[in-house]
């Protein structure tokens, strides 16, 4: 079965033989094969940093106009406000002004001041002497009044629509703008799925290049090593063959028999070395350690020390502190004593404060 596989293809062994060569231009197109996908995956992960960079312009455009737009309807509204519907023209505007006592007139000017009326108790029966004049003045005044709520109503009227256009006109504005992001959403969705599309076939048509030059190269390799396992000098066992071209002292280790009985004597010496070596290290380490231990008991007796002695220290100054404290105690009961005793020695009675709120001093 071996003789028929070798009859083959002789040309195929080429590791047979005592120098064994290097498949050059198979390693040189994996190599090249590698930095071709390398370079692949390369532009894909710009295409795709491009990609969300001008995604980001495009957000960051659409925001800042959407921003601008927003600035620019508060302006209108803003100058709408300060141009029609100011606080002095409102209808109610007398009844919260805060100059209003500042323009008010005195309750009675003259004999035929028309603000005079039968509630102000500035003018009675018999003194009215411009009624048909007030008449003419309260129908007038009625008149504008009407005319004033007239004209109101018709602004309010005409505010209330504005307002309502400025509102559609912003939905309109904010559903378009809605409409485009969808609309570029969706295209960016397609183009990324379509350059993944592309992405994974190409990979697939790599992988499976990649696959037929493995199983290839492992038919290649399995025919050389019957090769090599036929007429190599291993399993001819030549003593010759381990000997190496860069010295007497280094041999081929893939056809190496076996150290000399020199070779393995010094080996033994060497490793005695070694042996008492390792022991004088650790009687050093053990000393080592014994003076580490003494220094630490000696350390830890120094600080059992001290700690008595901030002890005592601190007994020392409780009672200190406690022999000031019963000598303050002392003193502030004889003080006490004394306010009791010698001080507030005429306390009033009950009379001393009923004699207060009796006149009208």
């Amino acid at each position: 079965m071996l003789l028929l596989l070798l009859t083959g293809n002789p040309s195929r062994f080429r590791a047979a033989g005592p120098n064994p060569e290097v498949d050059i231009p198979f390693l040189g197109q994996q190599v090249l094969d590698k930095k071709t996908r390398e370079d692949r995956e390369h532009l894909r992960d710009n295409a795709y940093d491009a990609d969300s960079l001008r995604y980001d312009k495009t957000a960051q455009l659409l925001e800042a106009q959407e921003q601008e737009r927003v600035r620019q309807l508060n302006k209108e509204v803003e100058e709408f406000r300060s141009r029609y519907q100011r606080p002095e023209d409102q209808r109610e505007f007398d009844l919260w002004d805060p100059q209003q006592l500042k323009k008010d007139k005195p309750a009675r000017v003259s004999d035929d001041d028309p603000r005079c009326g039968p509630s102000s108790l500035q003018k009675f029966e018999g003194e009215d002497l411009n009624e048909r004049a007030r008449r003419k003045l309260q129908q007038q005044e009625t008149r504008k009044w009407l005319t004033a709520q007239q004209l109101e109503r018709q602004r309010l009227e005409r505010d209330q629509k504005f307002a309502d256009d400025l509102y559609h006109k912003k939905k309109i504005e904010l559903d378009r703008r809605a409409m485009e992001l969808a609309q570029m959403e969706e295209e960016a969705r397609r183009a990324l799925d379509a350059a993944t599309l592309n992405y994974n076939m190409a990979l697939a048509v790599e992988q499976a290049a990649v696959r037929e030059v493995e199983t290839q190269r492992e038919v290649d390799e399995k025919f050389a090593e019957i090769g090599n396992h036929m007429y190599g000098d291993i399993l001819t066992e030549n003593p010759e063959v381990a000997v190496s071209a860069f010295g007497p002292h280094r041999v081929v280790t893939d056809r190496w028999k076996g150290m000399s009985p020199q070779q393995l004597e010094e080996i033994r010496r060497q490793q005695k070395q070694q042996i008492e070596e390792n022991k004088r290290l650790r009687m050093r380490e053990a000393q080592t350690d014994a003076e580490w231990d003494q220094q630490r008991t000696l350390a830890a007796r120094a600080a059992m020390a001290l700690e008595q002695q901030e002890e005592e220290e601190a007994r020392r100054l409780r009672q200190e502190l406690d022999r000031y404290n019963n000598q303050l105690a002392k003193e502030q009961l004889a003080h006490q004593v004394y306010l009791d005793k010698e001080v507030y020695t005429n306390p009033p009675t009950a009379q001393y404060f009923l004699q207060f709120n009796t006149s009208s001093r």
